[in-house]
């Protein structure tokens, strides 16, 4: 049915079943990592699916997203305190568009504080299902639903 995990996620998200979903955004749906890796790491997904950035059918969804994914990391910058926001959209082992938003903070390890967020030791992050304190995440999709009814 789903060819990529990509869509699973956008398919349980449509149907409100997905648990790390933070909001419906209006390119697609924002969620959480499932590792967290750094506090704050969310993916925007795009609803429809599309195979890569260049494969929406129009100019305006290709804005739309880029728009969104922009947002979000305005508003997880505000939220986290971090020095900056890093985006990436790979789709080398998920042939289906999704940007990641990290967070990067000046108190990350000397080591790492300026490596690829793929350095970092994924199997010792926290699960975003061990997360005791998940307000920043509700924050966020508090902020971001608001922005799009004042709009």
């Amino acid at each position: 049915m789903f060819k990529t995990a990509i869509e699973r996620q956008v398919h349980a998200c449509r149907n409100q079943e997905f648990d790390r979903l933070i909001c419906k955004m209006p390119s697609g749906w924002l969620i959480a990592g499932e590792k967290q890796v750094v506090p704050g790491y969310c993916l925007l997904l795009p609803d429809p699916v599309v195979p890569h950035l260049n494969g929406f059918s129009s100019d305006e969804d290709q804005l739309r997203f880029l728009r969104d994914m922009a947002k979000a990391g305005e508003v997880l910058l505000e939220l986290t305190g971090a020095a900056r926001i890093n985006y990436e959209m790979l789709g080398n082992l998920e042939p289906s568009l999704h940007a990641h938003l990290f967070p990067r903070y000046d108190t990350e390890p000397k080591n790492l504080k300026t490596s690829p967020i793929w350095l970092y030791d994924w199997d010792k992050a926290v699960s975003y299902c061990d997360l005791e304190d998940r307000s920043l995440f509700e924050e966020l999709a508090r902020r971001l639903q608001g922005e799009r009814e004042s709009t």
